[in-house]
């Protein structure tokens, strides 16, 4: 199978796995306990139905939105995530120089394997920054100040982290940050030898938004589960979140929010944006789908505050069915990662493309030429709880 034979994300999955050593694969495509979460991400656009008008005349359409005061070219955000390097050589670089091409809002994490300050000089793309709220005082200072010296246009607190959920694919491969060779899975990454000497003889790993401060992760293989659970703050609260804002000074974003409660609060101490997610169903698996709790979350703060549905996006439909239910706009992150791990950068812009070209076209057919047009009239939900 060849890059030029993915024609969606669910075939870039296919390509990933193929390519990748299976506890990589799984790192990427795993989720929480049962995994049920995940699946419901996605599932939850399938229960809702698009309601197109005709003679709309829709030669020129727009596809911008602008989020947290910055332009992108289509309703979607690249959402951050961590440890790229490990899944491609070329990591946030590959993706940073996607977004650019396609003018799109992402972001990379706390955990990224190419350092703010080399993203901050590389793309004039907007760009938002991933914070994880860690115990060490000296490196959540470190992160803000680099951000701001980097000129980020966002910083999004990570809240559905204090621990780890039970990634179980995770725990039978024995997957790390860096990757350890251990019995289990030396016959995986002997068999993807384009992968490993790619990991072996480029670039060494390196965490460079936390090694200043901690060896965990770069220069001590520890599992994200035991990353999470003893160097995040447990005891993080909104006193913290609204400092950090503070602090931070610039657009201020809340990543994990999936509560009308918790959303008011957001509105309350003056973030600018929250990403509804549960992080991808690696977190509390049972909870409810962003899609699912995005009407509920629009009805209590809609207007107030931007609102971003984050995770479960494979198609192009999926985005104009967020804008519509109230979404500012759509993030995801498995939606690049499964064609970066597939191809680099060629993949990135590929996956990229296919969601344009499916934007575009869905736009059309349902008679809208701007974003702005999406509004609950065009949907039409079969099950309602």
């Amino acid at each position: 199978m060849r890059v030029s034979d993915c024609h969606n994300i669910d075939d870039f999955r296919r390509l990933a796995k193929q390519r990748l050593p299976w506890p990589v694969f799984d790192y990427i495509d795993g989720a929480a306990d049962d995994e049920i979460t995940k699946r419901r991400n996605t599932d939850a656009y399938a229960d809702c139905d698009l309601v197109p008008d005709v003679l709309a005349g829709v030669a020129d359409i727009d596809t911008s939105v602008t989020v947290m005061g910055c332009k992108s070219a289509l309703p979607l955000i690249l959402s951050p995530t961590a440890l790229q390097r490990v899944f491609h050589w070329q990591g946030e670089r590959a993706v940073a120089k996607a977004a650019e091409k396609f003018g799109l809002w992402f972001g990379i994490s706390s955990l990224a394997t190419v350092s703010i300050e080399e993203i901050g000089t590389m793309v004039s793309t907007p760009k938002m920054f991933q914070f994880y709220y860690h115990k060490d005082r000296g490196l959540n200072r470190s992160m803000v100040e680099r951000c701001k010296a980097a000129k980020f246009d966002a910083l999004a607190l990570t809240v559905d982290t204090i621990v780890s959920g039970k990634r179980e694919r995770c725990a039978r491969s024995g997957f790390t940050s860096p990757p350890r060779f251990t019995v289990s899975s030396a016959l995986s990454y002997a068999c993807k030898p384009r992968w490993a000497l790619d990991y072996l003889f480029r670039e060494k790993f390196a965490l460079p938004n936390l090694d200043t401060h901690v060896r965990e992760g770069t220069g001590e293989a520890v599992s994200i589960a035991s990353y999470f659970n003893s160097m995040l703050d447990v005891g993080m609260d909104w006193k913290m979140a609204e400092q950090l804002r503070q602090d931070w000074g610039g657009a201020f974003c809340l990543k994990g929010i999936m509560s009308a409660a918790d959303a008011r609060r957001a509105v309350e101490i003056g973030a600018d944006a929250i990403m509804i997610s549960n992080h991808g169903g690696r977190q509390l698996d049972g909870s409810r789908a962003p899609f699912d709790q995005l009407p509920e979350i629009v009805d209590a703060v809609g207007g107030e505050i931007e609102i971003i549905c984050d995770g479960g996006v494979r198609r192009g439909t999926h985005v104009l069915k967020a804008l519509s239910a109230g979404a500012s706009c759509a993030s995801g992150g498995r939606l690049y990662l499964y064609a970066l791990a597939a191809a680099g950068q060629p993949g990135v812009e590929r996956a990229i493309a296919l969601l344009k070209d499916e934007i575009e076209r869905g736009m059309r057919l349902l008679g809208v030429s701007s974003a702005d047009q999406l509004n609950s009239n065009r949907l039409r939900r079969r099950n309602c709880c």
